[in-house]
């Protein structure tokens, strides 16, 4: 008899797409040995010279006019592609996708992106028999994830829920799921040995996150933290981005022994044990990542759209708050160096995760849905 086969599409417009694509293929194998699972940039990996094109294009738009990109999602807010736009898309960048499910015979696909998941469901109208679930990654539910051929939504809140519901979608087809993190994430590191395997200091620690492009603005509020270098730690982590990572290195600015400057790492869930305030541009998988670590957060440079609603949910729910000023930062800053006034804070935020979020809920229905 052989494995279970779950074919996961993706696409490279911010990481967080693909990161959820990957932790729930992780979560999946961790719950289920037996099962195979894989993950697909879908445009990428059909036209590697075009998809990556579109994806750069994309990226200096977000970093350059952010304002137009907000412009577009809220004017689309309530729309589907439409069978043109399915059409072409197909035609553009996924012509050879009904090949590729041929080729990987999978039992179920699972959609992180919307784009991956509009042609998904026009090869369903032509005919492809195959369980279809989108996993939206964020904390809001834009109407171009929607088709009447996903058999399944999996969504991060019942906000998300309800929003789909608007957008006419049958409440049976949705699942309260959460956003699934890596099962690096489902256990918590001792905060000692994390510090020493970084080579870290025993002082309130903060960690401050560009995202998965690496895309730290020049904001005030970011360069006015190292002025408490002295008695804070501060790891700025960069991801991919080695010019900003360069360009940090040289500033004098961050030349202190408090202060780190870090690329692309992959034990992201480590680093969060060992530090007590998270400062990051609200990605729905980062957001959720400090979610799952009950971390509290400062959220800067929202892009218009998704961004501001992932922030709109965690202020709400008292995980954070928007870096919005130098006051911020100091009122914050005085709280991580009151420890007695932080556990409490985080014994809160701990509190309010375990009523909302639990890692394996989105692997697990995943699994139960397949059976």
């Amino acid at each position: 008899m052989r494995k279970k086969r779950v074919l996961l599409l993706s696409e490279g417009f911010g990481s967080g797409h693909t990161q959820a694509a990957f932790a729930l293929s992780a979560g999946l194998k961790q719950l289920c040995p037996d099962i195979s699972a894989r993950v697909i940039e879908l445009g990428k990996f059909l036209n590697p010279v075009i998809g990556p094109m579109i994806v750069a294009a994309y990226r200096r738009t977000v970093s350059s006019r952010p304002k137009m990109v907000g412009m577009i999602y809220r004017s689309n807010y309530k729309k589907s592609f439409n069978r043109f736009t399915q059409l072409a898309m197909h035609r553009m960048l996924y012509a050879h996708t009904s090949q590729v499910i041929e080729q990987l015979k999978p039992d179920l696909i699972v959609c992180t992106h919307p784009a991956p998941n509009a042609v998904v469901a026009r090869l369903k109208r032509l005919g492809l028999h195959m369980p279809l679930y989108t996993l939206i990654t964020d904390y809001d539910a834009h109407g171009s994830w929607v088709n009447q051929e996903v058999n399944y939504y999996l969504v991060s809140t019942p906000d998300v829920k309800e929003r789909l519901i608007e957008k006419g979608v049958l409440p049976q087809r949705i699942m309260v799921t959460g956003i699934p993190v890596h099962p690096n994430f489902w256990q918590a590191s001792d905060k000692c040995e994390v510090q020493m395997q970084f080579d870290l200091k025993p002082l309130p620690t903060v960690l401050v996150m560009g995202g998965g492009w690496g895309i730290l603005f020049e904001d005030n509020a970011l360069s006015y933290m190292t002025k408490w270098r002295e008695s804070t730690q501060i790891i700025f982590c960069v991801g991919s981005n080695e010019k900003m990572r360069e360009k940090m290195l040289a500033d004098p600015m961050f030349q202190h022994p408090n202060i780190r400057i870090m690329g692309f790492t992959r034990e992201v869930n480590k680093l969060m044990d060992g530090v007590d305030l998270l400062v990051t541009k609200p990605g729905g998988m980062t957001c959720t990542e400090g979610f799952s670590k009950a971390l509290p957060m400062l959220f800067y440079e929202p892009i218009p759209g998704q961004e501001e609603e992932n922030c709109e949910y965690f202020i709400k729910n008292g995980f954070g708050e928007m870096l919005d000023s130098n006051d911020t930062v100091d009122r914050w800053f005085k709280l991580i160096h009151d420890r007695d006034a932080l556990e409490a804070f985080r014994d809160k935020l701990r509190e309010t995760r375990d009523e909302q979020y639990d890692a394996m809920k989105c692997p697990t229905a995943v699994l139960q849905l397949m059976q």
